[in-house]
Protein backbone atom coordinates (compact mmCIF):
# COMPACT_ATOMS: atom_id res chain seq x y z
CA UNK A 1 0.00 0.00 0.00
CA UNK A 2 1.65 3.57 -0.63
CA UNK A 3 -1.36 5.58 0.77
CA UNK A 4 -4.06 5.17 3.66
CA UNK A 5 -6.63 7.20 4.72
CA UNK A 6 -8.77 6.90 7.68
CA UNK A 7 -11.95 8.69 7.38
CA UNK A 8 -14.17 7.75 10.54
CA UNK A 9 -15.02 10.68 12.74
CA UNK A 10 -14.51 8.81 15.98
CA UNK A 11 -11.58 6.47 14.32
CA UNK A 12 -9.28 9.79 15.19
CA UNK A 13 -8.77 8.88 18.79
CA UNK A 14 -7.45 4.89 17.93
CA UNK A 15 -4.70 3.62 17.29
CA UNK A 16 -3.97 2.53 13.50
CA UNK A 17 -2.72 -0.84 12.44
CA UNK A 18 0.70 -1.81 11.15
CA UNK A 19 0.10 -1.03 7.13
CA UNK A 20 2.11 -3.60 5.26
CA UNK A 21 4.75 -1.23 3.07
CA UNK A 22 5.12 1.62 5.02
CA UNK A 23 2.44 4.13 3.35
CA UNK A 24 1.95 7.55 3.85
CA UNK A 25 -1.24 7.20 6.41
CA UNK A 26 -3.94 10.76 7.22
CA UNK A 27 -6.95 10.73 8.68
CA UNK A 28 -9.61 12.54 6.67
CA UNK A 29 -12.08 12.39 9.14
CA UNK A 30 -15.94 13.11 8.74
CA UNK A 31 -19.15 12.60 10.81
CA UNK A 32 -21.37 9.34 9.94
CA UNK A 33 -23.48 10.56 7.39
CA UNK A 34 -25.67 6.79 8.50
CA UNK A 35 -25.84 8.26 12.40
CA UNK A 36 -28.03 10.99 11.23
CA UNK A 37 -31.20 10.89 12.41
CA UNK A 38 -34.16 12.83 10.70
CA UNK A 39 -36.59 12.64 7.33
CA UNK A 40 -35.48 11.11 4.27
CA UNK A 41 -34.19 14.89 3.19
CA UNK A 42 -32.47 15.32 6.20
CA UNK A 43 -30.42 11.82 5.75
CA UNK A 44 -29.93 12.56 2.00
CA UNK A 45 -28.04 15.46 2.22
CA UNK A 46 -26.04 14.00 5.30
CA UNK A 47 -24.82 11.35 2.78
CA UNK A 48 -24.30 13.92 -0.04
CA UNK A 49 -22.10 16.07 2.26
CA UNK A 50 -19.70 13.12 2.55
CA UNK A 51 -19.59 12.31 -0.37
CA UNK A 52 -19.12 16.02 -1.79
CA UNK A 53 -16.43 16.49 1.50
CA UNK A 54 -14.61 13.10 -0.12
CA UNK A 55 -15.22 13.85 -3.69
CA UNK A 56 -12.78 17.14 -3.01
CA UNK A 57 -10.21 15.76 -1.04
CA UNK A 58 -9.57 12.92 -3.49
CA UNK A 59 -9.49 16.05 -6.07
CA UNK A 60 -7.59 17.89 -4.55
CA UNK A 61 -5.17 14.46 -3.27
CA UNK A 62 -5.45 13.75 -7.17
CA UNK A 63 -3.75 16.95 -8.35
CA UNK A 64 -0.58 16.96 -5.96
CA UNK A 65 2.71 16.12 -7.57
CA UNK A 66 3.86 13.08 -6.38
CA UNK A 67 6.62 12.98 -8.06
CA UNK A 68 8.02 16.84 -6.94
CA UNK A 69 7.24 16.14 -2.99
CA UNK A 70 9.45 14.17 -0.42
CA UNK A 71 7.89 11.89 1.80
CA UNK A 72 7.59 14.62 4.91
CA UNK A 73 6.06 17.15 2.20
CA UNK A 74 3.62 14.55 0.86
CA UNK A 75 2.69 13.65 4.71
CA UNK A 76 2.07 17.30 5.19
CA UNK A 77 -0.01 17.63 1.70
CA UNK A 78 -2.50 14.97 2.65
CA UNK A 79 -2.94 15.91 6.30
CA UNK A 80 -3.41 19.83 5.04
CA UNK A 81 -6.01 18.24 2.62
CA UNK A 82 -7.82 16.34 5.80
CA UNK A 83 -7.60 19.17 8.10
CA UNK A 84 -9.68 21.46 5.58
CA UNK A 85 -13.43 21.81 5.75
CA UNK A 86 -15.84 19.95 3.55
CA UNK A 87 -17.15 22.82 2.04
CA UNK A 88 -13.20 23.58 1.39
CA UNK A 89 -12.99 21.04 -0.49
CA UNK A 90 -15.63 21.33 -3.44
Amino acid sequence: MDFVFTVCDQAAAESCPVWPGQPVTAHWGLPDPAAVAGPTEVRRKAFRDTFLAMQGRLRLFAGLRLDALDRLSLEREVARIGARLPAENA
